[in-house]
């Protein structure tokens, strides 16, 4: 069977690492906002509304503040010792009142704590005080770069989740590309693509599997409507149009597992490719090629990205390049480092980055591949496997 989840002892490393991180800054406690960074620390994972919730750890115990209907959620899922509650947002007592009580009932009013911030976000209609309108006495630390830093190094847990995320959107994907005809819509071949991925997926992982995400977040695949002319626009949206030969597509494939996900994308073409399909294809195939070669440890981020800019330039098709080269990927859509000109972090072994340099032709067509891929003692490791080469991209028609 494979892994599933984060291990218990896991969640505990985790911790005890940040707060040794933390060691020089005397942190006392952790108040956590972030829905990813309690996830993270606590296995906690809910959907964000206007109704704050919140993580507070210290290195013995660890506490969430939740809302009343989120009360048996908690209890069930959350790795914590306690499960403090509220009774709605806003309520005649507002619920940072509550954590109020939490914190002083911990002996933290006087104390430093480190935060990723000082309150929840304004979201869905959310205001309301801060920790330090709360705890005017105590000391606040921002430790988001360390637990953002620590979410970059993927432990081999975490790159198992990410390998099996990788199987299933393969899955999907190859049930996207097989259902790709003329005359039927981008969404019906996509919504018929994933849910056949899912009821596999599901089927084969049993009771024991949870995508721990909100939304649509087990096996899927889809166009997003980069179709034909609108293949061009990177971040396109789903139209519904209905695919004609000759259409280029760029595609996009992902499945869920703890929490954990991956990106594969592809550039299909319905029938025979023209020459200008093929050559811009190309371009693209060589620059996501010359990125790849271009990962190990100890390198800035900036150097992938230059490379393929130069790359572009060499070919004089600069007028074609619309974004980097790529980004980090674990719990997020997007997270950091990137593989971007302005990124000069150093890539590490249990990095895993997307690389994705694209051509865009404005009313021709766009493409891209996208894989995920991890960052090894001497080199990187293939996550995603699909094939990338134009004969296995060009669909029969």
């Amino acid at each position: 069977m494979p892994q599933l989840r984060i291990s218990n002892e896991e969640y505990m490393r985790r911790r005890n690492t940040l707060f040794s991180r933390l060691a020089d800054r005397d942190v006392d406690a952790l108040v956590l906002f972030g829905p990813n960074n309690v996830s993270y620390l606590t296995a906690f994972g809910f959907i964000p509304t206007e109704r704050p919730m919140a993580a507070v750890i210290t290195p013995d115990s660890a506490a969430v503040l939740v809302p009343q209907l989120e009360k048996e959620h908690a209890e069930e899922f959350a790795l914590v010792e306690r499960v403090d509650t509220y009774p709605e947002y806003p309520d005649v007592r507002h619920p940072m009142e509550f954590m109020k009580d939490l914190l002083v009932d911990l002996g933290l009013e006087n104390s430093t704590i480190g935060v990723d911030s000082e309150g929840y976000g304004q979201i869905y209609g959310y205001r309301g005080p801060r920790i330090p309108d709360l705890l005017p006495d105590a000391k606040l630390v921002n430790i988001l770069d360390d637990i953002e830093y620590m979410q970059m190094i993927n432990s081999e847990e975490e790159l198992n989740l990410i390998r099996e995320s990788c199987r299933w959107g393969n899955l999907a994907h190859t049930y996207l590309q097989e259902y790709c005809e003329v005359g039927v819509s981008e969404t019906e071949i996509s919504m018929r693509a994933s849910f056949e991925a899912t009821r596999a997926m599901i089927r084969t992982l049993g009771s024991e599997y949870r995508p721990l995400v909100f939304g649509n977040s087990t096996a899927m695949a889809g166009f997003r409507g980069q179709v034909g002319k609108a293949s061009a626009m990177p971040h396109s949206m789903t139209s519904g149009v209905k695919l004609q030969a000759g259409d280029v597509l760029v595609t996009g494939a992902n499945a869920s597992v703890w929490g954990y996900g991956s990106e594969l994308e592809r550039t299909m073409i319905m029938g025979e490719p023209t020459d200008r399909q093929a050559t811009l294809f190309n371009h693209m195939l060589e620059a996501q090629t010359l990125a790849l070669n271009m990962l190990k440890p100890g390198r800035p981020c900036s150097d992938v990205d230059n490379a393929v800019r130069e790359y572009f330039r060499d070919q004089r098709i600069e007028h074609m390049w619309r974004h980097h080269t790529g980004h980090a990927k674990s719990t997020l859509i997007h997270e950091a480092p990137f593989l971007d000109v302005g990124d000069d972090r150093l890539m590490e072994v249990g990095m895993v980055f997307t690389v994705e340099p694209g051509v865009y032709v404005p009313d021709f067509a766009g493409f891209r591949h996208s894989d995920t891929v991890a960052v090894t003692e001497d080199g990187f490791e293939w996550l995603t496997y699909y094939p990338r080469d134009l004969e296995s991209m060009t669909i029969p028609i």
